[in-house]
């Protein structure tokens, strides 16, 4: 699920990153969708297995597989989720077989969507809940608004790498367009918001340099003086806690129907 330079093979990199935070996310997103316990699960772009982790930990199910392109993450997605090596788009799974099919923070990095959507349903058994989530990059994400402003501000072309703009699907009025054109029934949009506090600059900063996701992939293809310009605009910018702490928010849009 690459794109414009985009990088997802180490698990460590990410997890500082952006998994950390996913992790928040995914148990109050497993939570919202109340699926009965005892059901079989896809975690479909399961990453390093954030979500597959929420749904042992809060939905009780009777087996979880998970499925992503990034061999890298899949061996350190941890144990309890099958892994499985394949596309969302193009699920290597047979016609419905789960009863729960969830995808966390991957659907706009599949070249088509609606495609992915049309196959989350497809495994979907009847009766089953079909969800997603993605982070709301134009606005309710704010460590990636911050970076990306000052991107925009010191380097004009980094606009063409910006999330928001990418990934139209990250928006409620175009998760519920697809997951009703896909046929499904039920279809609910919310908000989800967690905290993001950083410890100090540093403690924000350095994910940034691991090179995994949009934002940490571009900065790596920039010169050296043209990161410093970024890092220096967002030290000046971003606000501090009397404790010297950053105290961001994070938002994700998620959507959920039934087949």
């Amino acid at each position: 699920m690459l794109g414009m330079g985009d990088v997802w093979a180490v698990a460590d990199a990410y997890e500082a990153y952006v998994g950390r935070w996913s992790r928040r996310v995914a148990r109050e997103f497993v939570a919202w969708l109340a699926a009965p316990p005892g059901g079989r699960w896809l975690d479909a772009g399961c990453g390093t297995g954030a979500l597959s982790e929420a749904v042992l930990a809060v939905a009780a199910p009777a087996r979880v597989t998970g499925v992503d392109t990034s061999r890298g993450f899949l061996t350190a997605a941890g144990a309890g989720a099958v892994p499985v090596n394949g596309s969302a788009a193009a699920l290597p799974l047979r016609d419905d077989s789960f009863d729960a099919v969830v995808s966390g923070l991957a659907l706009n990095f599949i070249p088509d969507p609606g495609a992915a959507v049309a196959e989350f349903a497809r495994v979907a058994a009847p009766g089953a809940v079909v969800a997603a989530y993605v982070w709301d990059y134009a606005d309710g994400m704010r460590m990636m608004r911050y970076f990306w402003d000052a991107a925009r501000d010191t380097d004009p072309a980094a606009a063409e790498a910006d999330e928001a703009p990418r990934f139209p699907i990250c928006h409620p009025d175009a998760l519920r367009a697809a997951w009703t054109v896909a046929g499904l029934r039920d279809v609910t949009t919310r908000a989800v918001e967690i905290p993001t506090v950083f410890a100090d600059f540093d403690d924000y900063w350095h994910p940034f340099l691991g090179g995994q996701g949009p934002a940490p992939a571009y900065l790596a293809r920039q010169h050296p003086a043209q990161r410093e310009r970024i890092r220096r605009l967002l030290d000046e910018r971003l606000p501090r806690t009397d404790g010297g702490e950053i105290a961001l928010t994070a938002a994700a849009w998620a959507v959920r129907g039934r087949i």
